[in-house]
């Protein structure tokens, strides 16, 4: 799907395949290394390749995952990526996780893709996200919090977080910024 960020750049969200093996690769090396030890827990300049694999190994059910391509810009590199992990031992639960290349902060492509997960997860029978964040990673605890993540455990060097789908979907779904915003919604939310 293409659609549009803050300051009007066109992007397009889809699915991630295995093939996007080069793309994901290129997009964790254009990460700060803040943003890698942010994201992964770990500041190294690239993930191991179990990590890689198990990124595009989504199959839709299990495993949900979703890419931002910037379409504006020569080679339309990938510049952010959301995944949703099922929980084996209770399957209404995934693990939610999302990255966004620095130079990307504050456009609003991390709400486009959170929304597209939820949606997705939503269709899959999923109604409770689980969020694992650093301490220390205080724009992802406000963002968690401002779409009704609920601290659900005690607070170590991860603070845990659950987010109701429902609930969630029902807060960025009012968001007038990005402007694609409503356009995810209008094609990943089945007609009423």
């Amino acid at each position: 799907m293409v659609t549009e960020l803050e300051n009007g750049t066109p992007v397009c969200i889809r699915t991630i395949t295995p093939g996007d093996n080069a793309l994901m690769r290129a997009g964790i090396a254009r990460m700060s290394q803040r943003s890698r030890y942010l994201r992964f827990f770990s500041g190294g300049a690239t993930p191991p390749d179990w990590v890689i694999d198990r990124l595009l190994d989504a199959d839709g059910v299990k495993h949900m995952a979703w890419g931002a391509i910037d379409l504006a810009a020569d080679g339309q590199p990938a510049i952010g990526a959301v995944h949703a992990f099922r929980n084996d031992d209770d399957p209404d639960c995934a693990e939610f996780s999302i990255a966004i290349l620095d130079e990307w902060h504050g456009l609003g492509l991390g709400k486009l893709l959170t929304a597209t997960i939820l949606l997705d997860a939503q269709a899959e029978g999923i109604e409770r996200f689980h969020v694992e964040t650093l301490h220390e990673n205080r724009s992802a605890i406000d963002f968690v919090r401002s779409i009704g993540g609920r601290q659900s455990g005690t607070a170590d060097v991860t603070i845990p977080y659950t987010l109701d789908v429902s609930e969630a979907l029902a807060v960025l779904e009012q968001e007038a910024d990005p402007p694609g915003m409503a356009r995810v919604f209008a094609v990943l939310r089945p007609t009423r």
